[in-house]
């Protein structure tokens, strides 16, 4: 399901979101207002586990389109999150082999946009997301994925080492991508596999990573040293497809 309203400004229309059940990733809320629109604005966001970001006036302000915000903004999915659950029973009822694709903390959404786009690409069942510190499906994040939202399911999930470890369980194995793993194609990426790509800047967390079965190196010869994650991702899964075709 699309949204087509990305940010909602002023107590009613952000509650009323809330209410009529569009996905919120995030909540502003002026720092200090404490009255009953304002708290019930704030237990929605809790029990739809939107996160909520308490900022001044002038954050508010500047971030304001309407100028008529009230203390209040939510920034709306652009897309409906597919529960992981949903995922995989689908894969199941199609007689399927996984392929998951996990992203620990991308925060650019052109890099999650493209990534989505290659997941659709590469065959991937879904993306898989954290709730908090990440990206989410903004609008940046739609129009970069070149319309692959409209096909490629992605779950947001509360602790992406817990997830890899729940999906060992249904027999996953999962792989990631580090400057200092074995070089890929040295690797047996076939079966069910879940590629784990990490954020832009820190890579993959050490609990996320101590969970991988594999680390994987993209073998590189310039003089700089690391790839665009949504690059990596593209390398990566690309071997996951030349791998699984022979």
């Amino acid at each position: 399901m699309r949204y087509e309203e990305f940010t909602i400004e002023g107590r009613n229309a952000v509650l009323e979101a809330f209410r009529s059940g569009k996905t919120i990733d995030k909540v502003f809320v002026l720092d200090g207002c404490h009255d009953g629109p304002v708290l019930s604005i704030t237990r929605e966001a809790r029990k739809k586990d939107a996160i909520i970001n308490y900022v001044d006036k002038e954050r508010l302000d500047m971030m304001s389109k309407t100028g008529k915000h009230q203390g209040v903004i939510a920034y709306a999915a652009a897309y409906e999150y597919t529960e992981l659950d949903d995922i995989m029973k689908d894969i199941r009822e199609k007689g399927e082999v996984p392929f998951l694709i996990l992203l620990d903390n991308i925060e650019d959404p052109h890099n999650l946009g493209a990534i989505i786009r290659t997941a659709n690409l590469a065959g991937a069942h879904g993306v898989v997301i954290p709730k908090r510190r990440a990206v989410g499906l903004t609008a940046t994040v739609a129009k970069t994925s070149a319309g692959a939202l409209n096909y490629t399911p992605v779950a947001k999930v509360n602790n992406m080492a817990q997830t890899i470890e729940d999906l060992k369980k249904e027999g996953m194995w999962f792989v990631c991508a580090d400057m200092g793993g074995e070089v890929m194609y040295n690797l047996d990426l076939k079966g069910p596999i879940g590629l784990v790509i990490g954020n832009e800047g820190q890579g993959v967390s050490r609990l996320v990573k101590e969970k991988c079965d594999f680390i994987a190196s993209i073998p590189m010869q310039g003089q700089i040293d690391s790839l665009n994650a949504s690059v990596a991702t593209g390398i990566l899964a690309y071997e996951i497809v030349r791998q699984r075709m022979q």
